[in-house]
């Protein structure tokens, strides 16, 4: 991947093994900027603790952070492969504004055409969520839940001011959730999609950071 010195970089994090391989498989062209893929290991401390961590190299201190991965769909509707940019990010601790929004919505539309893409708050857990749970978290309004994107987000701003956005792939729904048969199509077809958002990840780090002179 070429890379630009003078340009802040970026720091894409994800949890799990699947989602690393999914974004490490995908376009590694058009970055403007040293990209790192950071797999951060499940949970909300998990991503708090290697958040933390790689954003104390110096390297990394002035990086744009941007939380992604799969997710649970919270509005009824929703199906596998649908994607969600979160307008915030909400845990115990508050929520998290997030930066150029309309942008990732316009370039996701463009990286995965035929794709819903949901825009809302995306909420945190330290579980995961079905049944009543998922409609009372509907209930306060956010769109989705995972498990680190709150947290990634949160940890970033305070290790210091940057432009910060979460993208999430939603694999579970819910009329589909991951206890019921077609768990592994509602997988195999987020995965694709998950692998096919890079440009789009690329062109909001681009359009939001000026190179440092």
């Amino acid at each position: 991947m070429s890379t630009k010195a003078d340009q802040a970089p970026l720091l894409i994090a994800c949890a799990l093994g699947i989602e690393h391989l999914a974004l490490r498989s995908g376009d590694r062209g058009g970055a403007g900027g040293p990209v790192t893929v950071l797999r951060t290991g499940m949970g909300p401390r998990a991503a708090e603790r290697s958040v933390t961590r790689i954003l104390a190299d110096p390297a990394l201190h002035e990086a744009a952070v941007l939380a992604t991965g799969f997710c649970a769909g919270l509005a009824p509707g929703m199906h596998p492969g649908d994607v969600v940019v979160a307008e915030e990010t909400r845990d115990a601790r508050g929520s998290t504004p997030c930066v150029g929004t309309e942008l990732l919505v316009k370039e996701l539309v463009r990286a995965v055409p035929g794709r819903t893409v949901h825009t809302g708050p995306l909420t945190g857990s330290d579980h995961v969520v079905r049944g009543h749970e998922r409609s009372d978290l509907f209930a306060t309004g956010a769109i989705a839940v995972d498990m680190e994107s709150a947290s990634t987000l949160h940890s970033a701003v305070r290790m210091g001011a940057r432009p910060v956005a979460a993208v999430r792939v939603v694999v579970d729904a819910p009329e589909h959730e991951l206890v019921r048969i077609g768990t592994v199509r509602g997988g195999i077809s987020a995965f694709r999609v998950l692998r096919a958002v890079l440009p789009a990840f690329y062109e909001w780090h681009r359009s939001l950071l000026l190179p440092r002179r």
